[in-house]
């Protein structure tokens, strides 16, 4: 009994090893301090326990226990961890969408604005450009006018003055009675029928001449009155439109700087809330993402601690039925020689 004692203990020993050896094992495969310790605890159990199997199976199951709890709760975290970065990711994508669509209108509105300033000034320049214009027309048309009315003056009065020459002229050389009156003639003094009738018509040639200068100056004065009027009248229409054009696009701007104001607004509020969503991100993905193995490397690791421990407490439990079985023969055994003794 005593040899056969000896030989359980150094198979329990034996078996002990193994496990021993199975947990240092899957310490080295996968990096793991804590089976590391567990393997330290089992041999000293083994070393200096009585009874080294219900403390070595006790050690295991707390193991796997523990690794049990720490897989719920890595699997926890996961599922957390999965559904926070699809809702912040969705909440982001929607913030990017409203600032950057935001940010299009403004600008949009923006780039609107500086055209209509730029044609704003741009009417602006033609209407003082046309006020330059018009002053030198009106001063033009002043100045044509006042030379018109003195060479108009002079010329009625020079065909005037040939019209009175040429009728005394003929009523003289025709013997008109207006003349009956006259103080009489000295005696040598007589007509000259034919140096009269030369003066008469130089003065005729004369008078048609200024009279044909008279109706050309008059004949261009009306030109010249109409197409200043025709031209102040065009310029009055341009500078009315130009002028109700560069108030509907003052009033556009005004309008637009209002659009762009609120839409500022909105996008200073929307941007807001997208850093705090980013900030949330970098937070997620530091406890997420930025780890040294994955989730589903880590859930593996675990299922081959787990699984490796449980083959060890099979096999530490298959030991500790044939230890306990062995035990009872030779309890059986010792009784029955005691009995013959």
């Amino acid at each position: 009994m005593q040899v056969a004692t000896t030989k359980m203990q150094d198979r329990q020993k034996l078996a002990s090893y193994e496990i021993v050896t199975t947990v240092n094992k899957l310490a080295s495969v996968h990096h793991s301090s804590a089976l590391s310790q567990l393997a330290a605890q089992i041999k000293a159990v083994t070393r200096f326990s009585s009874d080294p199997f219900v403390k070595v199976r006790g050690l295991i199951t707390d193991m796997i226990a523990k690794l049990e709890n720490q897989q719920d709760v890595e699997a926890s975290e996961k599922a957390f961890c999965d559904e926070q970065i699809a809702k912040t990711s969705s909440q982001k994508e929607k913030l990017d969408g409203v600032v950057a669509k935001v940010t299009s209108k403004i600008d949009v509105a923006t780039a609107r604005v500086e055209e209509l300033k730029d044609e704003v000034l741009q009417h602006e320049g033609s209407l003082a450009a046309l006020a330059q214009e018009q002053a030198e027309m009106d001063q033009m048309r002043r100045e044509s006018k006042a030379e018109f009315v003195a060479a108009k003056d002079e010329l009625t009065k020079a065909v005037a003055g040939i019209q009175h020459a040429l009728s005394v002229l003929r009523d003289y050389y025709s013997g008109s009675s207006v003349f009956v009156q006259q103080p009489a003639a000295p005696e040598l003094h007589k007509k000259s029928a034919g140096g009269g009738e030369s003066i008469i018509n130089l003065l005729e040639v004369c008078e048609s001449d200024f009279s044909l200068e008279l109706a050309n100056e008059e004949t261009e004065e009306a030109s010249r009155a109409e197409a200043y009027e025709q031209n102040t009248q065009e310029n009055k229409i341009y500078k009315a439109k130009t002028e109700q054009d560069a108030k509907y696009k003052k009033k556009e701007v005004t309008s637009l700087n209002k659009i762009i104001s609120e839409e500022t607004s909105d996008r200073t509020s929307a941007q807001t809330s997208l850093d705090a969503v980013n900030d949330y991100m970098e937070k997620l993905k530091g406890r997420c993402i930025a780890k040294p193995e994955t989730y589903a490397e880590r859930k593996l690791r675990r299922e081959q601690e787990i699984d490796g421990l449980k083959e060890a407490l099979r096999v530490l439990e298959s030991e500790t039925a044939l230890v306990q079985t062995r035990l009872k023969r030779l309890r059986g055994v010792g009784a029955i020689n005691t009995q013959s003794a």
